[in-house]
């Protein structure tokens, strides 16, 4: 007989954020958060739990990590297995709400967007008043996709707040994973006669074609990596002449600045990545949006640094890869036990 698994608690919390309060788009300042408090959470008011924070990709929130789909499971169903399989290292987990009006916010402060690094810290902030975390030392973050692209980016930024790390598919190599959506985003603008006329009649059409979405994605990286407060109809630069599709250098250069692979040769970030108990990332080698070249890269980039890193290589394309949510909780837990 298979052992019965005693289930985690979920919490779907309304949570009212102070850093998105005002946000440019005008998207909601409360946001539903998921908590997960692990198996016996309520027995032992004693005992304190690391805490680990599952960032949501693009076009999603963190609410899609309770959705039940055939032949999958949930991630509070790996918590429980987790928990059942090795009790001492059951985790708290926390799933935020980093959806903005253009798909999302790569959690990032943006003069285009809102302040939602300041977001994510403001939810570390309240977790730990909230529940029984163990605080510093004992915080990890993962994530796939752009959640991924999050993880790492605030384990660069923040090292006094993330111990541990866990990208999977994460946005990096910035010139093969964005540029390949760059002719539809011209394209789609060119035939609405402005970005503004088409945001307009894209968030109108009920049902988005394939280039919608190509195209919403690079307005959504523009509006994170280069807004400008003075530009008009939108307060963002893109990096491309809409006419030729020809790069704008001054443009793409602040793209670059926000890129995994250029961030890691900055001496801070470095530091940054040496103070961590584990930098994990992973990616499928059939990946649409050629991320494993950039995570080679970086792999590439850490080894010549002498920056301890682990790095898995699936035969898996950019989605569908769920089942490695075991895999990076796992490592995770591991690295936090201490």
């Amino acid at each position: 007989m298979q052992p019965v698994i005693s289930p985690g608690r979920v919490q779907r919390v309304r949570y009212v954020s102070q850093a998105l309060a005002g946000n440019p788009l005008g998207d909601p300042a409360e946001r539903e958060v998921v908590v997960y408090l692990p198996p016996g959470y309520e027995d032992d008011s004693a005992r304190r739990y690391p805490v680990v924070f599952a960032l949501p990709a693009f076009l999603s929130t963190g609410v899609a990590f309770l959705n039940w789909a055939a032949f999958q499971k949930t991630l509070p169903q790996y918590l429980d297995e987790l928990a059942a399989a090795e009790p001492a290292r059951a985790l708290i987990a926390v799933f935020p709400d980093g959806f903005t009006s253009y798909g999302g916010s790569q959690y990032l402060n943006s003069s285009a967007t809102g302040n939602y690094d300041d977001y994510l810290l403001e939810l570390v902030r309240w977790a730990d008043a909230t529940y029984r975390t163990r605080g510093d030392g004992a915080r990890g973050i993962m994530g796939h996709s752009s959640g991924g692209y999050g993880a790492l980016v605030q384990a660069m930024r923040h090292p006094a707040v993330w111990s541990a790390v866990g990208c999977r598919s994460g946005d990096m190599g910035f010139d093969l994973c964005y540029t390949r959506d760059f002719p539809a985003f011209c394209n789609a603008v060119e035939r609405a006669g402005g970005v503004d006329r088409w945001l307009a009649e894209m968030q109108a059409r009920e049902r988005k074609s394939g280039e919608d979405i190509a195209a919403l994605n690079v307005l959504a990286m523009a509006a994170c990596y280069s807004p400008d407060p003075a530009l008009r109809p939108l307060p963002i630069a893109f990096p491309v002449e809409i006419e030729t599709c020809a790069r704008i250098p001054a443009v793409w250069e602040r793209w670059l600045a926000h890129d995994p692979v250029v961030m890691v040769e900055q001496p801070a970030v470095q530091d940054a990545l040496r103070s961590l108990k584990l930098l994990y990332f992973e990616c499928g080698r059939r990946d649409e949006y050629l991320l494993h070249f950039g995570a080679r890269r970086l792999a590439r980039k850490l080894d010549a640094l002498g920056i301890a890193f682990a790095y898995e290589e699936t035969d898996d394309p950019h989605g569908g890869t769920w089942y490695r949510h075991p895999v990076v909780l796992g490592r995770l837990a591991a690295a936090l036990e201490g």
